[in-house]
């Protein structure tokens, strides 16, 4: 009798045991707080705006929502663009002669730069042109010279119009970006030099951004879309290069890029 009293005083104190164990787990549960529940949708839009600021940041090269380093940079002011050159009306340098003038734009076409290649076609051309045949001199002479001159002067102002950057297609700025982007990142020493690490990065920027700039306009484009991821490793290739051949090199030409470093580093993901 003694022991079945016992038996049911210790079931008595363990079902009190546990039942205050219960309880207690049942009021702390009170006290937590619910856990927030994110809908499906909302989900999906997150992890969109994820994937979109990983692949803005591998391809612009700043972070979504931070500081843009592009407008200032070095690459920035040597591109020009046709809004650029329509957005003002620049003064153009004028040539002045005895018989007329001429007006040079001050961007040409053709590749056609620097002060040597404007005296020659503007100034030493038109002038040997028009003194061309003359071996004897009269009275003549010179009134056939300046006739000749004032022709060939008008020749000089079509053919400034004809090459005015302005009056380009797609190609002819692409190819004077091209030549201006070898010439700002090349050193004084070699200033055509192709194969620099810091030109072959500037110009691989240059199609990187104007690929992207037609793939916000027309998005069902796959094959530029498959061409931008190529070329945004490239220029990660070309950088993590310049990085081990000189650390120095590598940060000056960032900035001048206005890249961070992080996204030309790691996993590329666009």
């Amino acid at each position: 009798m003694f022991r079945s009293f016992i038996t049911q005083a210790s079931r008595c104190i363990a079902s009190s045991s546990r039942a205050e164990l219960h309880t207690s787990a049942i009021s702390r549960a009170k006290f937590q707080r619910p856990k927030k529940t994110v809908s499906k949708i909302q989900a999906k839009l997150d992890r969109k705006q994820g994937k979109d600021a990983a692949r803005l940041y591998a391809v612009l090269g700043s972070e979504y929502n931070r500081e843009d380093k592009w407008p200032g940079c070095d690459l920035q002011k040597t591109i020009l663009t046709q809004d650029a050159l329509h957005a003002a009306d620049p003064e153009a340098q004028v040539l002045t002669f005895p018989e007329g003038s001429v007006k040079i734009p001050p961007h040409l076409n053709y590749g056609i730069g620097g002060d040597e290649g404007k005296k020659l076609l503007f100034e030493v051309l038109p002038t040997l042109t028009a003194e061309n045949g003359a071996t004897m001199f009269d009275e003549n002479t010179v009134k056939e010279t300046e006739e000749a001159m004032g022709a060939e002067l008008q020749k000089a102002n079509m053919f400034a119009k004809l090459v005015d950057l302005r009056n380009a297609n797609a190609r002819g700025l692409a190819y004077e970006n091209r030549r201006r982007i070898i010439v700002t990142f090349s050193t004084s020493e070699q200033p055509h030099d192709t194969g620099r690490p810091e030109v072959q990065a500037a110009l691989l920027t240059m199609q990187i951004r104007n690929l992207w700039s037609h793939l916000l306009e027309f998005r069902k484009d796959i094959h530029n879309r498959r061409a931008l991821r190529r070329l945004v490793h490239q220029r990660g290739k070309v950088l993590r290069y310049l990085k081990r051949l000189d650390r120095d090199r590598y940060e000056a030409v960032l900035s001048r890029l206005g890249l961070d470093e992080g996204s030309v580093e790691g996993e590329l993901v666009i």
